[in-house]
């Protein structure tokens, strides 16, 4: 009996490392927003680096509400799409090698509910989802926002997804 030798961890971080960075660099919104992902393990944090064009009260100045809701909701969709993109990596069903891989559509935006806590300052944010349902046709995913303190969120939000229909095999 021969036994198949598993794969150094290395190589298996960066071809998990290379399918997140496939997923977003394919949504010009992320970019031009210049939003960052950053992953350890299985939780992904997405990190809003500060920049003017992000300020919408400058008396105080805030982070525009619009670039929160966007960032808080960018953040859920990459979370979602995330665990159906590495288990099609890792069962091959994706091969990122390929000259261009064809990765899944991103899940639609049902409805997405934000709670502004209180503004965000002009500084680095971070936010991290969760994914409270998941199913073929419907997910559900909360996300929160913080800037220097995780424990003092500065918005959160509750979003409704319909799953792009995924080839069966």
């Amino acid at each position: 009996m021969t036994r198949v030798k598993p794969e150094p961890m290395q190589v298996v971080k960066q071809r998990r490392d290379a399918a997140l960075r496939a997923l977003v660099s394919g949504v010009p919104y992320i970019r031009f927003l210049g939003i960052e992902f950053d992953r350890r393990g299985d939780e992904i944090t997405a990190t809003l680096p500060f920049d003017e064009k992000l300020i919408g009260n400058p008396m105080l100045p805030a982070l525009h509400g619009g670039v929160s809701a966007a960032f808080l909701e960018v953040t859920a969709i990459v979370e979602l799409s995330w665990a159906t993109l590495w288990e099609d990596v890792e069962t091959g069903r994706i091969d990122l090698s390929a000259p261009e891989p064809v990765l899944p559509r991103l899940p639609k935006t049902i409805d997405f509910t934000v709670d502004y806590l209180r503004s965000g300052l002009p500084r680095d944010a971070y936010a991290r989802a969760r994914v409270n349902r998941s199913g073929r046709r419907y997910a559900s995913v909360h996300v929160e926002a913080w800037q220097d303190n995780r424990t003092r969120l500065y918005a959160q939000a509750t979003g409704h997804f319909l799953m792009p229909e995924r080839p069966h095999g």
